[in-house]
């Protein structure tokens, strides 16, 4: 029955096809988003919604990935995170969309909202400061470390950003887009060992990263011959 009146919800979206532009789309949808969120708000536990995510049915598991990602919270993120492993290529996209959601809304609604904030300011000192001041005050706000990580890697600060990166691992070990980061970051280090590992960690977490299967491929190949060499 829960799944049922789930499906009914969601087949009341436009379709979104495996190639479409999620964006777009969203922003197609917005007024029957809002009709399929309030219908979940009025029905379903998180919970719920979490067990459906391994429902026989594949529609019923992206609809329920595609709420997660609106309505749920951090006690999701274990859930949704598995399901980046679905046989289903739409599902796994949703849940790596839906993880995002989840990791931004992973403060109070005044932190996640001080977040936002500091990410308006760019890459100057000020959104620096303001990300400083929340991480102080929220330690435990995986992406708040996650996202100062990106401003110390575009300001060439590698070695905190590799500390950010292991931070946020830390307190969230389904942070995908953390573990690839970290690789970079080693890789901008000189040290293509420990990039290798990090890299393998997101594929492990997220197997459709085609971009950093490649780069796995490409360092081991770098690697193999550099020991041929020695």
């Amino acid at each position: 029955m829960a799944g049922s009146v789930l499906l009914t919800l969601y087949e009341q979206l436009p379709e979104l096809q495996p190639g479409d532009d999620e964006e777009l789309w969203a922003a197609g949808v917005q007024e029957a988003m809002r009709h399929f969120r309030d219908g979940i708000m009025a029905r379903y536990t998180e919970g719920t919604l979490q067990r459906l995510l391994t429902f026989a049915d594949v529609r019923t598991r992206r609809a329920a990935v595609l709420a997660l990602g609106l309505v749920g919270t951090m006690t999701s993120n274990a859930a949704v995170a598995a399901a980046l492993h679905d046989s289903d290529p739409l599902v796994r996209r949703l849940a790596a969309d839906a993880l995002w959601e989840l990791w931004f809304r992973g403060g109070t609604a005044e932190q996640n909202r001080r977040l936002q904030q500091a990410l308006q300011q760019g890459r100057g000192a000020e959104a620096r400061r303001r990300l400083d001041a929340l991480i102080r005050e929220a330690p435990q706000f995986a992406e708040a470390y996650n996202q100062r990580a990106i401003w110390f890697y575009h300001n060439g600060e590698y070695a905190r950003a590799v500390d950010d990166c292991q931070q946020v691992l830390r307190l969230n070990p389904h942070h995908y887009a953390a573990a690839a980061g970290l690789g970079q970051c080693f890789l901008k280090l000189g040290r293509p060992r420990a990039a290798l590992h990090a890299f393998r960690t997101a594929l492990a977490i997220n197997p459709d990263l085609d971009y950093v299967r490649d780069v796995i491929q490409a360092l081991e190949q770098q690697l193999e011959q550099d020991q041929s060499d020695d």
